[in-house]
């Protein structure tokens, strides 16, 4: 076990001590002046191997829970009385013990047990609104939800807490499309504004309970990784616990990796185009697809711009997934010439909206329906009925505010996308027969 010391002059801090235990590292701080010592006193470990990683996140720590300090702020008062009643009996006085009540409010008692959370959707609170850090055990599993009041969107002062309740209202609705899935992990536990960071590695990171895929990247072939694979609601909100805004899945599962459930085109657009230009894009995929006999589903991204799925039902390979979507995207852009991209380069796109059919490969993921995204106002990525999709739209139009009432409809709306698949062979023909009459 390593610890890391960190000693200041008093006046302005106190002792930290950070140390290890279950997966996370814990700072410890001691408040009183006599608990105040050098590190002679302590008596610290030297020549400790520490790694720049580790002690990144203690800082980390540190810089999360610091807070200006003076020795003498603090008063131990047990202990004050105490020495009183020592120093008294020692001069010869009787004593009489005095007898101190304390009363707690009711709102401020915590059982000791763990509360057991069974319903999904029930329309109550999953946390207890007093709480900043808090235990549940959320399909069997204990779940340790800290930093609940922490602004996520302080503009919209919408809190930590609230993405948590929103993805416990939305679980049972969301993991038709997360359950059996690895995920990318894109990490924000300082809100949308602040740092993030993408993990799929969860190696030594996660609970013991947590399912995960053993992988090995290009990078470091011979270094064994595991991605986390999300099965039910307590792996969603370990994912939001860990500051996850947005839920990432692959578009395959772990039964079948190597065949993915749906083929999506991200129609992702430059800073110069509008959403309405996004949606006359969409409008043309789905006109190309829909003469095709190919059912499409659209959903807002949740950011700038909008994601079609079309239902594969794992029976084909990842690269036929990316060469049908290149297809349809070439037919788009044949028709839509000024308008659109299928340049990769973001330079060679020349500000046009770039119809992206790279998604379509093995471990790479785009946003969960009904995750929401770290963005301005908190929108959610949300499943559209066609006729919604003209000018006019906009992202912001849902958002964790008020997509919870919305999300039984969607769901009905959108689960065609884990349907029967399309059949390629013969959707190719009808496409290929287009391409030739659009030349």
């Amino acid at each position: 076990m390593r610890h890391k010391f960190f000693t200041a002059p008093v006046k302005s801090e106190h002792l930290a001590v950070i140390h290890p235990r279950d997966n996370f590292l814990i700072l410890q701080q001691l408040r009183f002046e006599e608990e105040l010592r050098s590190p002679e006193e302590l008596k610290l470990p030297r020549n400790i191997d520490i790694q720049p990683r580790e002690l990144s996140v203690a800082m980390e720590l540190i810089k999360e829970y610091s807070a200006p300090f003076y020795v003498g702020q603090y008063k131990d008062e047990y202990k004050s009385e105490l020495l009183k009643i020592i120093k008294a009996k020692a001069g010869g006085k009787k004593i009489t013990p005095k007898r101190m009540e304390v009363v707690v409010p009711a709102e401020k008692i915590i059982s000791p047990e763990p509360f057991t959370h069974t319903a999904m959707n029930t329309g109550k609170n999953l946390l207890d609104p007093s709480a900043e850090t808090l235990d549940l055990k959320v399909n069997s599993h204990l779940l340790h939800f800290t930093h609940l009041d922490k602004l996520y969107w302080p503009e919209d002062k919408l809190a930590k807490r609230d993405l948590l309740e929103y993805y416990h209202r939305a679980a049972s609705y969301m993991l038709p499309f997360l359950k059996g899935r690895p995920m990318s992990l894109h990490r924000h536990p300082e809100g949308y504004a602040g740092p993030g960071f993408y993990q799929k590695d969860v190696t030594g990171k996660v609970p013991d309970w947590v399912e995960t895929l053993p992988y090995r990247s290009e990078e470091e072939p011979d270094q064994a990784k595991k991605f986390l694979v999300c099965t039910d609601e307590a792996s969603l909100l370990l994912m939001a616990n860990l500051g996850c805004i947005e839920i990432n899945p692959w578009n395959s599962t772990v039964k079948d990796p190597d065949h993915p459930d749906w083929c999506v085109l991200d129609l992702d657009p430059d800073k110069n185009n509008t959403f309405d230009h996004v949606i006359e894009v969409a409008r043309m995929a789905h006109n190309i697809l829909d003469a095709a006999g190919v059912p499409a589903y659209c959903k807002t991204s949740g950011s700038t711009g909008l994601h079609i799925y079309i239902p594969l039902n794992a029976r084909y390979t990842y690269g036929q997934s990316a060469e049908f979507a290149r297809l349809i995207v070439n037919l788009v852009q044949h028709r839509l010439p000024e308008l659109t991209s299928v340049e990769r380069h973001l330079s060679e796109r020349k500000g046009k909206i770039y119809l992206d059919f790279l998604q379509n490969k093995i471990q790479a993921t785009l946003a969960a329906p009904f995750s929401v995204r770290p963005k301005p106002q908190a929108p959610v990525s949300m499943p559209l009925h066609w006729d919604e999709v003209k000018k006019g739209l906009k992202v912001t139009d849902f958002t964790i505010r008020n997509a919870v009432p919305l999300l039984e409809e969607r769901s009905e709306l959108f689960k065609g996308v884990l349907g029967k698949g399309i059949d390629m062979p013969a959707v190719l023909e009808k496409l290929e027969a287009g391409w030739k009459e659009a030349k």
